[in-house]
């Protein structure tokens, strides 16, 4: 049998973790073959939250599920991982001005960096779930400067899901019949979910939906405001979606994409071939090569249209980088 491998998660009392956990411990996300130890974190207010979850686990007797660590200790948590999904994050409470969220969430992010530089492993990679994922993930990188740029991620995997949904109802196909779809950008409302260059059944997708109108209208605000129509629906957050979408997300990265195809999720910006700043987290159409390594698709074609949208969200990060330099670690 494999080696276990470390994966730490942080808010796993939460509803996201909630989700997530079981199907980290039951070979869905790493593999058949492949053991893990759990490494959970957790606030102390919700410790006593997470020995329940703990209890839950164990009583599933998942035979790849050879350990748990549950702590409120970052540096145990981290400690020799080589996976780190950070779920956890405040959440925005009614009239909260989004800047006041950057902040209380960048000094969280401080110190997971901080825990996840001095401890981690040394093939350690991070996905950031907890919103803003994209600037809480600079936050944690700005602060973990042993940790190189290509292992940081953060979620839009959620954002492409929904896409495809969404064309794939209008046209009346299997969302696994929706191709090339990529999120571009911000997880927030200025998101682009390029439809210029998604395919259905292997053709463009304009032209099987020839309702552009719908794409730039009905489509854009649906796929942009999801998340804040689940929570008027049901009263809470997109808790099991966002959890399917780390797992799609952490599979994405460790297996070949197939040819033609690619995926969404945000990475270091430095050297993109599509002009956006350097030094952002900023989605764009990936690649996973078959040594695990990946690749920003290059050489396609932007509208004027789609660079515009390209350019509100690259602003916006901006916007948000420079309301959280103070948390740079040097």
């Amino acid at each position: 049998m494999k080696t276990p491998i470390r994966v730490a998660v942080t808010g796993g009392a939460g509803q996201i973790g909630y989700s997530l956990l079981f199907r980290l411990a039951n070979g869905e996300t790493f593999g058949a073959d492949q053991p893990v130890i759990l490494q959970i974190l957790e606030i102390p207010d919700a410790m006593g939250a997470l020995e329940g979850v703990v209890m839950e686990l164990n009583d599933c007797a998942f035979p790849l599920l050879h350990d748990i660590v549950a702590t409120d200790d970052p540096n145990i948590a981290f400690r020799d991982a080589n996976w780190a999904l950070l779920v956890g994050s405040r959440p925005r409470s009614k009239d909260m001005e989004r800047k006041d969220l950057l902040s209380i969430n960048g000094k969280i992010f401080v110190g997971q960096g901080e825990a996840l530089n001095n401890n981690a492993a040394d093939d350690v990679r991070v996905l950031v779930v907890g919103n803003p994922c994209n600037t809480n993930c600079l936050v944690a990188r700005k602060n973990a400067p042993d940790i190189p740029a290509d292992r940081w991620f953060a979620l839009t995997r959620l954002d492409e899901n929904r896409s495809k949904s969404q064309i794939a109802t209008k046209a009346g196909v299997l969302s696994r019949d929706v191709t090339n779809m990529a999120v571009w950008g911000n997880h927030s409302a200025t998101q682009f979910p390029n439809f210029e260059h998604a395919k259905i059944e292997g053709k463009p997708a304009l032209e099987v939906i020839s309702d552009r109108t719908w794409f730039e209208e009905d489509f854009l605000k649906t796929v942009q405001q999801r998340g804040k129509a689940i929570i008027q629906a049901r009263g809470k957050s997109s808790a099991a979606s966002a959890a399917n979408a780390t797992i799609d997300c952490v599979r994405s990265l460790i297996t070949p994409t197939p040819d033609g195809d690619w995926h969404s999720v945000a990475i270091v910006s430095d050297g993109n071939p599509y002009g956006v700043a350097d030094d952002l987290i900023f989605s764009f159409p990936i690649r996973t090569k078959a040594d695990g390594s990946h690749e920003i698709v290059s050489g396609l074609d932007l509208s004027d249209y789609a660079k515009g949208k390209v350019q509100a969200t690259e602003q916006e990060l901006l916007e948000e980088k420079s309301a959280v330099e103070d948390l740079f670690k040097g």
